[in-house]
């Protein structure tokens, strides 16, 4: 029995000092907050066959992150993402046969489903330019921080592919409506930070200078949260897309049995009758 409980431990690692070698990763002091920064201003930040499979990796490996309870995703240089590189994805794409391609429209689906999957929720910070599969990640993310000049555009009919590409048909109906995402996946073009922040795309808009530690402000509000239950919360809102009423209402009852069963409950019953703020742990 020791051993089975030391080895179901043995899974679980702290991530704060995770080395990322195709973006940039820096986590708070203790270990609760981390910002991923793409990190090729010079070319809008760009992502690269390597990139996609890291953060796809990362965002798998933080299901068993023991410190990490929030994620702020976001670019350098006043741009969030160009999306696939030109050059060193468009171009060899254009080269490979059907298997190859599948393997890597396949990759890049996996990191919307890593994304979804990870238990910690993700704040973008989104600045300038946020297109293709940078606009994907946005998407993918659980609320989104914009600014004035933000442009999101969904641009893959405008290389001559469906806007159907991880996960968008899916994933753009359901934050911004049919016929808005129908429009934008049609036509590829540009959606306004305005019109991103009236259709529900953005949670709110900012100042280019402001965007990212408001970002932060908020992962650090949700970090110090009860992040057991957040864990939950995102699982049920993402599950839930495929259940009836129900199931959804039955599904909500047990994760909500389980969340009652944690020490953070205990303590936010404690402090409410000490008439002090609660102090979460996340157990």
């Amino acid at each position: 029995m020791e051993q089975t409980v030391h080895t179901m431990a043995h899974h679980k690692r702290p991530c704060a000092a995770y080395q990322a070698r195709n973006f940039l990763w820096e986590a708070d002091q203790d270990g609760k907050v981390a910002t991923i920064t793409l990190n090729r201003p010079e070319r809008k930040n760009p992502l690269t066959f390597d990139s996609y499979a890291e953060l796809r990796d990362l965002f798998r490996a933080l299901v068993y992150a023991t410190d990490i309870k929030c994620v702020v995703v976001t670019g350098a240089g006043g741009n969030f993402c160009s999306g696939g590189d030109v050059h060193e994805i468009i171009g060899p794409l254009t080269r490979m046969s059907m298997p190859e391609l599948l393997d890597f429209t396949r990759m890049t689906g996996d990191l919307v489903k890593a994304m979804r999957a990870c238990p910690q929720p993700i704040v973008a910070a989104v600045d300038g330019v946020c297109a293709g599969a940078g606009a994907m990640i946005a998407l993918a993310s659980d609320m989104r921080l914009g600014t004035a000049r933000a442009k999101t555009a969904f641009l893959f009919t405008r290389v001559g592919l469906a806007g159907a590409d991880m996960g968008a048909c899916t994933l753009l109906p359901r934050m911004i409506g049919q016929g808005r995402a129908s429009e934008l996946l049609y036509t590829g073009r540009s959606m306004s930070a305005d019109e991103g922040l009236a259709w529900g795309f953005f949670n709110s808009l900012h100042e280019p200078g402001q965007v990212l530690d408001q970002a932060r402000k908020l992962a650090r509000q949700l970090a110090d949260g009860p992040s057991f239950a957040h864990g939950m919360t995102k699982k049920l809102l993402h599950q839930e897309w495929n259940m009836g009423v129900d199931e959804a209402i039955e599904a909500e009852a047990e994760a909500q049995a389980i969340c009652m069963q944690t020490r953070d409950f205990v303590r936010a019953y404690d402090a409410f009758v000490a008439r002090q703020k609660p102090v979460f742990q996340g157990d």
